[in-house]
């Protein structure tokens, strides 16, 4: 071998130095490379704790891992119609897109009130949702709007926006027949709504109802579509703390109702247990076993979730268990599963309060003659089938949930106290042996009127 291709062993050395310099930062010395690297890794750890407190709201998102092998996990994907970016452009959702698509235009056919040319009409529209997207984009989890530049996010938020605002309004007024839009196609549209990975911003919303030009007509639509899909009736609508992030949220909202003020349920003392221990102890499995203690089920006078209590007919005899209706369709486990996973979000700062309701429910639905006797207190509309496939529904939903331990605390403590009173049971006993039928009834006052005669007839012998 030529002495010009012959390389010594240090030249190959000082070679290998300069490489692992380069790798390691550019030249930089091995000294400072840990030294930066341990700046950064607090930085992150610093900020990604600054960033969760600086949170308002919670960003739509999905569903949280913690839900992501749940039994029901099928109700986290929509049945006919993607809204925002996260199940975008999936193949099995293109009919849904030419539904929305109509839907869109018809929404800006009914704003353009000037009868503009269509075309200009909903280029200023869409230039004005573009402006905002910077706002818009940070309403989402970063992830999920990663790979949209802001010209097709704009774009995509533009037409789902319009076209959510024209479904509502048409559902709230009846008017789907002038769209040849079909029923079946109008229910699973309105599953598809209140999925948590299916949400689009609300201040989306009240720009194109501000745009629209009939701002309050929409609003009231949007109000009244949220009371028909709840089966609820409440009070005219107060002003608001705050805006909702979304649909699934202000569904939440008016579910649950206002916050009631503590202090308004009364405690009895418990004979058998500690009221510090009572939040963690529940001897009681079903509505079964409240009933055979006298504690029979009460329609409440108010539909929110938050309004259940507890009270005893003059202080002692039976008990009553107040409940608000609930009707259960094909929509309750959808509905229930995507708030629970709302309220799971870590940037979403809450009360559990569906959690704690469902949780509540499953306390007392564990199987088809709890549902039965919901039923019959009217608490309980069964729209689904039978019921044990109600019992099962929310023993499903009811899976692994950790409810807050302050809400419905009263109540528990309450229904505890009196179903570990003896004297409670004997009283059930007794009134249950007597009168569960109209013969004993009969039999009973048979007797009654015999002692009176008894008596009547002693008196008067005493008196002659």
């Amino acid at each position: 071998m030529e002495p010009q291709h012959i390389v010594s062993i240090d030249e190959i050395e000082l070679h290998s130095r300069k490489i692992v310099k380069m790798v390691a930062g550019e030249g930089s010395s091995s000294h400072d490379r840990p030294a930066t690297i341990r700046e950064e890794r607090i930085k992150t750890l610093m900020g990604a704790r600054a960033e969760m407190e600086a949170a308002k709201e919670a960003k739509i998102q999905k569903v949280i891992f913690l839900l992501q092998d749940h039994k029901l996990v099928k109700y986290f994907e929509p049945k006919v119609a993607s809204l925002g970016p996260i199940h975008h452009g999936k193949p099995k959702y293109h009919l849904g897109e030419k539904y929305k698509q109509i839907l869109a235009f018809d929404f800006v056919q009914d704003c353009n009130s000037d009868n503009e040319n269509n075309y200009e009409y909903i280029n200023c529209l869409y230039e004005k949702i573009k402006k905002k997207i910077n706002t818009l984009r940070k309403c989402f989890e970063e992830e999920v709007t990663t790979e949209y530049d802001d010209e097709s996010l704009a774009w995509m938020l533009f037409v789902d926006g319009c076209a959510i605002l024209q479904y509502i309004f048409c559902a709230a007024n009846n008017k789907f027949e002038k769209l040849n839009i079909k029923n079946d196609s109008v229910t699973f549209a309105q599953q598809d709504l209140f999925l948590l990975e299916n949400q689009v911003p609300y201040r989306l919303l009240k720009i194109l109802m501000r745009l629209s030009g009939k701002e309050a007509q929409l609003s009231e639509s949007i109000e009244s579509y949220i009371r028909n899909v709840s089966y609820l009736q409440w009070e005219q609508k107060k002003q608001e703390e705050r805006d909702p992030t979304h649909l699934l949220d202000l569904l939440r909202t008016r579910l649950l109702g206002p916050l009631q003020s503590p202090g308004k349920t009364r405690k009895r003392p418990c004979r058998k247990i500690r009221q510090e221990d009572s939040q963690d102890w529940q001897s009681y499995r079903n509505v079964q076993e409240l009933k055979a203690v006298g504690i029979q089920l009460k329609r409440s006078g108010r539909n929110y979730l938050r309004n259940i209590s507890f009270t005893r007919l003059f202080d002692f005899y039976p008990g009553y268990l107040w409940l608000p209706p609930i009707t259960v369709d094909d929509s309750t486990g959808p509905q229930f599963m995507n708030l629970i996973a709302y309220e799971m979000c870590l940037d979403f700062h809450n009360d559990f309060g569906i959690t704690s309701y469902v949780s509540f429910l499953d306390s007392l639905i564990d199987e088809a003659s709890d549902v039965k006797d919901m039923r019959k207190a009217h608490v309980l509309r069964n729209c689904l089938g039978s019921d044990q496939e109600v019992a099962d529904l929310f023993n499903d939903i009811g899976t692994d949930l950790v409810p807050n331990s302050e809400t419905y605390k009263d109540v528990k403590f309450q229904i505890q106290g009196y179903y570990e009173d003896n004297c409670m049971t004997w009283m059930a006993q007794f009134f249950h042996d007597r009168f569960s039928a109209p013969w004993t009834v009969l039999g009973f006052l048979g007797v009654l009127v015999g002692l009176a005669l008894t008596v009547i007839q002693t008196w008067y012998a005493v008196r002659q």
